[in-house]
């Protein structure tokens, strides 16, 4: 997966949320437009919030705003809360 091999994160969860957006903008029928990822990395140590989240969307590469309608990114360092 390209989070794994970006970040080497010590927990990750993918969760496809589509189900909760049926009908909703962004909803393509396929059951694979909205998700939250939540990654736990050394590698977001003293980075900010939204440099955290600008780092998960280049490792995702195209996959956000082509294949993905939504992501919601909880990215934290370990440790943390």
């Amino acid at each position: 997966m390209l989070l794994r091999a970006a970040f080497s994160p010590t927990r990750l969860a993918v969760i496809n949320d589509s189900g909760k957006h049926h009908g909703h903008s962004g909803d393509d029928g396929s059951g694979e437009s909205h998700f939250t990822v939540e990654i736990e990395a050394a590698a977001f140590a003293s980075v900010s919030r939204l440099e955290r989240q600008r780092m998960v969307n280049r490792a995702l590469g195209n996959l956000p705003g082509q294949r993905v309608h939504a992501l919601a990114i909880k990215a934290r360092a370990p440790g943390e809360g």
